[in-house]
């Protein structure tokens, strides 16, 4: 299903929950809603869904305005984070549920049953109640139930939530190739960052009821619009003017107090002096804190009035509170006047041509 959202609002009193969104889905994408909690993502997800009333705007399902349909009319398969399993029915029935509500045959129900018990691979759980699985059993079965009717959108609300840390990973990697295999257009919130860019095709960033920016994890990682997502979406260093760093004297001077500087901590190389691909590009720091942080060193490093983070490779000896280094930093972000700039080192380049 192809899916278009324009001009699209909600408010709960004063508040603005949805304020103004645009965006498009492709047919059988899998889009990550994320941003903090009280952002919006989850009233979005409510309003596709028919849950709840835009106050205005258009939700279009392939070309066709929908916002009058009534949820059951909409074709969509809804999985909330508590699983909302009925208690009472086994594995076999839950997932029956839908099927039965539309009036399917015996014979076709037990044939779709069987068909999504093998999609979610538990074989020989279907006689078992809700209580009798583990966590990640159960949202299993909440995705087949909600798939069984054969929806043309799922949407998903914060399912991994309920689920303990590594099941939650392991179940991540089988969402993505349930829903591959399926061939549905997904929709799922979230406010982990790790979730959505290791499951996304793409994600849709959603602060103070606002989009922030829609692409793959990628583009929107090395090419933030603004410097909430900047700030949101992986680790980074928020500076107020790039004027006072080696390398950047001559990038733009924002006036307003609005502009922010992103540096990305794998932009900056912090090391000694003979390690340093381009010494006269970098600028003394003092090292103030080092942390493994699993494939990098994460350096904390402070360059006269700023402290930034950098990483450091396991392969090179490790950095001393209190050393002093060169840091080289490579490129940054500049957010003014309602643009986003990259530059690079200015130096770094100069000395690169002169060779």
């Amino acid at each position: 299903m192809q899916i278009e959202v324009r001009n699209l609002s909600k408010k709960f009193g004063r508040v603005s929950a949805v304020d103004h969104v645009n965006f498009e889905i492709e047919q059988g994408k899998l889009i990550g809603l994320l941003g903090p909690s009280g952002g919006g993502k989850t009233t979005i997800l409510r309003m596709l869904a028919g849950l709840e009333k835009p106050d205005a705007g258009e939700i279009l399902f392939q070309g066709n305005k929908v916002n009058h349909l009534p949820p059951q009319e909409r074709g969509i398969g809804f999985v909330f984070q508590n699983y909302a399993l009925f208690k009472h029915m086994s594995v076999f029935d839950n997932i029956a549920f839908g099927l039965t509500v539309q009036r399917k045959s015996k014979s076709e129900i037990r044939d779709r049953v069987h068909e999504m018990i093998e999609l979610i691979g538990l074989q020989g759980l279907e006689n078992r109640a809700p209580h009798q699985l583990s966590g990640g059993q159960r949202q299993r079965v909440a995705f087949a139930r909600a798939l069984a009717p054969s929806p043309q959108l799922l949407l998903l609300d914060e399912p991994f939530a309920a689920i303990d840390a590594k099941v939650r990973k392991e179940l991540r990697t089988w969402l993505r190739e349930m829903i591959s295999r399926v061939g549905i257009t997904s929709i799922f919130v979230t406010h982990d960052q790790e979730e959505a860019v290791e499951v996304a095709d793409e994600i849709m960033i959603i602060n103070q009821g606002r989009l922030e920016q829609k692409g793959t994890p990628w583009q929107v990682y090395k090419e933030p619009l603004t410097p909430f997502v900047a700030g949101f979406l992986g680790e980074s260093n928020l500076l107020h003017n790039p004027a006072h760093i080696v390398g950047f004297e001559s990038a733009p001077r924002p006036h307003s107090e609005k502009a922010r500087v992103l540096i990305r901590p794998e932009a900056i190389e912090v090391g000694r002096e003979h390690e340093i691909s381009n010494l006269s590009a970098a600028a003394l720091g003092i090292v103030r804190s080092v942390q493994f942080r699993g494939s990098v060193w994460q350096v904390e490093v402070e360059v006269g009035e700023h402290r930034l983070l950098a990483h450091r490779t396991l392969e090179k000896e490790t950095l001393l509170p209190g050393e002093q280094v060169a840091v080289l930093i490579h490129s940054l972000h500049l957010f003014h006047d309602e643009q986003s700039l990259f530059l690079e080192n200015e130096l770094k380049r100069a000395n690169t041509r002169a060779i």
